[in-house]
């Protein structure tokens, strides 16, 4: 998040995992959930431990990024109780294995990796383009019926909307055809709002949105909107907390799938030697997907520090907006190590090839680990986290401004 404009639109939070005294401001609770691929199943661990603790809990704002966009489009449509809503979402992480999510056939897989090769020797001949290193079908037609979608339209979504348990869903993209982040935008009485390099679109939103918010850059293929090619979402969201900021949350709950490490943890080597493609690309998928909601909430912490010393009178219309974040009490790289044997064949020697057995955290295998006993343990360890942190939620949840 900018502090300079877009905490007109929502003010600023507080540290990292505390929550500041309530403000005086009255206003919706935003759910904003970051990426992190298959470490979406521990959202969905969260969410079912919120719902058993507060059955009565409802966001009207919610806002993803790429896995995180698969989970907050579940909620937005679901008609049930939030009960109903979390349970179907753990149902469907606990359900999922590779196949459907990606075609793990081997010919598949190395047809892919041949036409990227071809693509690489031909200088890019347009006839050996692939578009991902995974196809993506698999996914797309699960996410078709979890969604129930009409016409490639989340009906859901507009039916929460005019009963009025929600106002606002939007899911972050990366345009991959102009560059810009792409906030995709559906509810009631908003204005969409430009930044540099990102702006809001109001649309019905659809599969396509979850899929191009969802596509892991290299892995999944860009998904076709329009005219242009969107990818994975957080390529580009360099504010994640700003999409809710914009459509009017007084307070966030946010859901980040990055284990914080101690100092002590963060200068412990995790590969001996030159290190393998696995750990460059779980470094970026970091950068990308898990660490800049981290220094968003440092940045909104900040801001309310500043506008608690003014009288409202001179805030030049900002307002200090409470944040508590919840994350993963374990490492969930270290933690998907620990399944890597189970995974199919193809996908075993795919992944070791690039490294995954060299680093003691393979993030990217955390990201793209689709197996569902690794998906369960995430379940378990979201819901063990939110129970741990109980009374806190209560407070932050429960707090009125007085």
């Amino acid at each position: 998040m900018h502090s300079d404009s877009d905490t007109r639109n929502g003010g600023a939070g507080l540290t990292l995992d505390e929550a500041t005294p309530a403000t005086t401001d009255r206003g919706d609770l935003a759910l904003v959930l970051s990426g992190g691929g298959a470490r979406g199943a521990y959202q969905a661990g969260v969410l079912r431990g919120l719902a058993r603790r507060f059955p009565d809990l409802r966001f009207p704002i919610l806002t993803g990024v790429s896995a995180g966009a698969i989970n907050i489009a579940l909620l937005a449509r679901h008609r049930g109780t939030p009960v109903e809503a979390a349970d179907a979402l753990a149902k469907l992480w606990s359900d999922l294995s590779p196949e459907r999510v990606f075609d793990v056939d081997v010919r598949g897989l190395l047809g892919n990796m041949g036409r990227w090769g071809l693509q690489l020797a031909g200088g890019g001949m347009r006839a050996s383009r692939v578009r991902g290193l995974v196809d993506t079908d698999p996914l797309w037609e699960l996410l078709r019926g979890a969604l129930d979608c009409s016409e490639g339209e989340m009906t859901g979504i507009e039916h929460n909307l005019r009963r009025g348990t929600l106002r606002a869903v939007a899911l972050s993209t990366t345009s991959y055809t102009t560059g810009q982040s792409i906030i995709w935008v559906q509810g009631r009485g908003i204005d969409t709002w430009e930044r540099p390099q990102r702006r809001s679109v109001n649309t019905r939103l659809g599969v396509e949105h979850v899929m191009a918010s969802a596509a892991l850059p290299l892995f999944f293929p860009a998904v076709r909107i329009g005219t242009h090619w969107y990818g994975d979402g957080g390529v580009r969201l360099t504010a994640p907390l700003s999409p809710a900021l914009h459509l009017g949350a007084h307070k966030i709950l946010a859901v980040s799938t990055r284990y914080e490490r101690t100092f002590a943890e963060a200068d412990v080597p995790e590969v001996s030697g030159y290190p393998p493609p696995a750990q460059v690309l779980g470094l970026l998928y970091n950068a990308i997907f898990l660490d800049l909601i981290d220094q968003d909430a440092i940045r909104m912490a900040r801001i309310n520090r500043l506008l608690r010393t003014l009288p409202p009178e001179h805030r030049d219309g900002m307002r200090p907006v409470e944040l508590l974040v919840l994350r993963p009490s374990r490492d969930l790289g270290t933690l998907a190590g620990a399944y890597e044997p189970r995974l199919p064949r193809p996908f075993r020697l795919l992944t070791r090839g690039l490294g995954t057995r060299e680093t003691e955290s393979p993030d990217m295998l955390s990201m793209i680990m689709f197996q569902s006993d690794y998906m369960q343990r995430l379940i378990e360890l979201g819901e063990e986290d939110t129970e741990r942190r109980g009374d806190e939620l209560a407070a932050f949840l429960e707090s009125n401004g007085e």
